[in-house]
Order: structure tokens, then C-alpha cells, then sequence
């Protein structure tokens, strides 16, 4: 038991800069104290003293702001972050190494009673907000980006961002595009949305302002072969769009720099 203690207090200096003697950690580290009740209820549960494992996990859930089943399984050296709004489900299982931080829910998209909560193998990652949800699994190594919905498996190594949660292909060919660019500035964030966060509407007004860049052009070409040809075309005072008015933090950016925002 002392063993394993130890080995979560070394978590918290390997994972949290703020973290400077260990009174400190055993003492304000509510995640830490979250986990260290939970083995006990667990064991409660596991020996049938089933609502005396769940009067446990209320207690502890009043004092440390986590809630964890009694049923959850979970494995070494798991940290939880800040603490402060998790939920973890009767049915997850939890590998070793695994971080969640504050908001995190791990939780179920279906009443029946058996497996319907995430399994999340070693060396996971869970960014604050995220919802990870029903049966599923992140496979080792995985990351989760801050407020992202997850509901379908992730493969190693992976960092799903978003919501719905879709994966960052790291194998994909990386060119200049305002997507591909914002994916490699935020990658995983365990904090709040970046400014440059991935935003699918932005990307879809991108789009739009993308193909009306592009039938513009071809309608010049267009007017100009006619006028070659003597055909002369009423011109239209027709409105401009400026694309900046749209990206939010880029007005330094021409047009022209973002014409393929999207592929």
C-alpha cells in the first residue's frame, strides 16, 4: 500500500510543475485524495458492501469535487489534475499512467447493465472538459483535446480535438492550408480552446468565401474571352467580401494567402 502511495506522489512532481514538497502534495491535491478513497470504496465494493462503498464515494465526492464509482476500475499512478468536476462511471477502466484534468467526464450513452463506459488504456490523456462517452476505447498513448465529445475508439497514439471528436491523421500530407496549419499549432491542448482552435464553422465560411473567390475568377476569364470576341457584358456593381472580416485574429493575412483554406 505504501508502495503504491509513493508512486502516486511521484506522479504529481513527474506531471504538475507547481507541485514543490510532497506535505504539499498530500495535503492540497484533491485528485490524489480522490484516488486514494476510491481504492478503499472499490475494495468495499468488490467484498458486496455495495451502498457502504457508495456512501464512501459521496463522502469523498463532497470533499474533493470528484466522483468516482466504486465500480470503476482503475490502474497505477492515475492523476487527476485540478480535480475539480470529473466524473468517472461504474464501468470504466482505467490503465496506468493515465492524467485526466478537471471537467472530464467518462461516462455512459445507455441504460443497460453492462459494459457502457470508456476504457482507457495506458498512458492516456484526458483534456479539461473532454467527454469521453459509452464503450469505447482509447488505445494507448492516446490524447484528447480540451472540451472534446468523444464517442467512437481511438487508435494509439492518436490526439482526437474537437466535437465531435475526430482524429488528427499524423500520416496525412502536410502542405500550407489554414487547416493543416491551425492542427499543427494546437495539436493537444489539455486547457481551454485556443484562439486558432480548429472551428468547423469558420472552416465551412472559409469554404464559401474559397468558392466565391474562385467563380469570381472564372467569370473575369470569362468576360474577357467574350470582349475578345467583340461580345460586350453589362458590368454589375456587385459587393465585395473581404475574408477578414470573417477570420477573427488573422487581418494581418491577405486574401490571397488563404485561398485554399480548406481541402
Amino acid at each position: 500500500m505504501f508502495e503504491r502511495i509513493k508512486e502516486d506522489i511521484k506522479s504529481v512532481f513527474d506531471r504538475d510543475p507547481a507541485a514543490r514538497n510532497t506535505w504539499e502534495v498530500i495535503t492540497n491535491y484533491p485528485g490524489l485524495h480522490a484516488v486514494w478513497w476510491h481504492r478503499l470504496s472499490n475494495r468495499l465494493w468488490k467484498s458486496n458492501w455495495y451502498w457502504l462503498a457508495r456512501t464512501l464515494s459521496t463522502l469523498t465526492r463532497w470533499l474533493t469535487g470528484v466522483e468516482i464509482h466504486p465500480g470503476a476500475t482503475i490502474g497505477r499512478r492515475f492523476f487527476i489534475d485540478h480535480a475539480m468536476g470529473v466524473v468517472i462511471g461504474e464501468t470504466a477502466v482505467i490503465g496506468d499512467d493515465c492524467t485526466l484534468y478537471h471537467g472530464v467526464t467518462l461516462g455512459g450513452t445507455s441504460w443497460d447493465s453492462g459494459k457502457r463506459h470508456p476504457t482507457l488504456e495506458d498512458n492516456v490523456v484526458i483534456g479539461a472538459g473532454a467527454k469521453i462517452l459509452g464503450p469505447i476505447t482509447l488505445a494507448k498513448g492516446c490524447r484528447v483535446g480540451s472540451n472534446a465529445v468523444v464517442t467512437k475508439d481511438a487508435p494509439p497514439g492518436s490526439t482526437v480535438i474537437g466535437i465531435p471528436g475526430h482524429i488528427i491523421d499524423p500520416n496525412c500530407k502536410k502542405g500550407n492550408t489554414h487547416r493543416e496549419r491551425v492542427e499543427q499549432l494546437i495539436g493537444f491542448e489539455a486547457y481551454g480552446e485556443s484562439e486558432k482552435c480548429y472551428d468547423p464553422v469558420a472552416q465551412v465560411i472559409s469554404s464559401i468565401l474559397d468558392h466565391s473567390r474562385a467563380v469570381d475568377n472564372q467569370l473575369n476569364l470569362l468576360i474577357k474571352a467574350l470582349s475578345n470576341k467583340g461580345i460586350d457584358i453589362q458590368e454589375l456593381d456587385l459587393p465585395g467580401i473581404n475574408a477578414n472580416d470573417f477570420l477573427d485574429g488573422m487581418s494581418g493575412q491577405t486574401i490571397a494567402e488563404n485561398d485554399s483554406s480548406l481541402q
